[in-house]
């Protein structure tokens, strides 16, 4: 077997819905966003993953860079992910689980990955977790799950996403790995929307005990006013780990909602996720201006739509396990 899914083709590969262009946040975190295209790939909902978003709280400098647990995967859809030990040519670890039927997440450096362009992709190194469907170390290519997409590179991209281009002598890159056991039968739709109304209980009872956006929003502007002083690129990388962690956060917990409902119950909670995920993204705005501007007293009562929104999500999930 020289891919897991031999029939995808990255010049006509369509992204899932949940990565739509007319999303608030069209895109979210490389590992969140790979396991939307992989469960779209075989045909399982990926909003049924979701209810984890519940879960994410403030960490003093960042929000929780929020991750399905695996265990969820295996639970919903009966994946089983688990880390793959390294200690060969990072190739012949990949081309032997690919043989096997399996994906390989690997951390990888976004310098050698043209997907990026624009970003990161040779301007700045930076790890992202990539899906390797396929590898030709023949050709020196693969095509891989990153983000909201499906694709290729090869030559001198391969080369350096492989440690290939370090001086000779130097150590064998060896990156963090998983791999994906797919299940011998799928479950059905019915089996798995009954999993994730279990799952949403356990992570209801998993939320933070107390507003996480109210303890962000308390520290706002003395860590934007340190930014100020920073090279402006330094913005986007605290932006991309504050606002929008929960801006994407909160609009996928909207999508899994809304994908759980039946007749309205799930209205409430549906109309405070997106208040939270709206609200990140004007902030994001505003956060721009105080950093150019450097004029950080707005930012103290920036986010209070959606703190008090925190708020009505926490009641009205809460009232379903009462």
């Amino acid at each position: 077997m020289t891919a897991v899914f031999p029939f995808l083709d990255p010049g006509r590969y369509e992204p899932h819905e949940l990565h739509s262009l007319d999303r608030i946040w069209p895109e979210t975190n490389c590992y969140v966003d790979l396991w939307i295209e992989i469960l779209n790939t075989i045909r399982l909902p990926p909003e049924a993953m979701l209810g984890f978003t519940l879960t994410q709280d403030f960490e003093g400098d960042q929000f929780t860079f929020f991750k399905v647990p695996l265990e969820d995967l295996e639970t919903l859809y009966g994946i089983r992910v688990t880390e793959l030990a390294v200690f060969d040519k990072v190739e012949d670890h990949v081309a032997q689980q690919i043989a096997r039927g399996r994906l390989c997440l690997l951390e990888m450096d976004s310098y050698f990955m043209p997907d990026t362009q624009g970003v990161a992709y040779r301007t700045e190194h930076g790890k992202t977790t990539v899906a390797i469907n396929r590898l030709s170390e023949k050709d020196k290519e693969i095509d891989y799950f990153h983000n909201g997409g499906f694709w290729r590179l090869s030559g001198e991209d391969y080369d350096g996403l492989f440690g290939r281009l370090y001086p000779e002598g130097s150590q064998p890159f060896l990156p963090y790995t998983e791999f994906v056991k797919f299940p011998d039968h799928l479950p059905s739709d019915m089996l798995i929307r009954q999993r994730a109304r279990e799952l949403l209980t356990r992570h209801i009872l998993r939320m933070p005990s107390r507003n996480p956006i109210a303890e962000f929003s308390r520290v706002l502007p003395e860590q934007v006013s340190l930014i100020a002083d920073r090279p402006f690129g330094f913005f986007h990388k605290y932006a991309f780990n504050t606002l929008r962690q929960l801006g994407a956060n909160f609009e996928l917990a909207a999508t899994h909602f809304r994908w759980m409902s039946d007749f309205g119950e799930f209205s409430d909670a549906i109309e405070a996720s997106l208040k939270i995920a709206e609200a990140a993204k004007s902030v994001q705005f505003q956060l721009a201006r105080a950093v150019t501007r450097r004029k950080f007293d707005a930012l103290v009562s920036a986010l209070d739509p959606a703190i008090e929104a925190w708020d009505e999500l926490s009641e009205a999930v809460k009232v379903k396990i009462d």
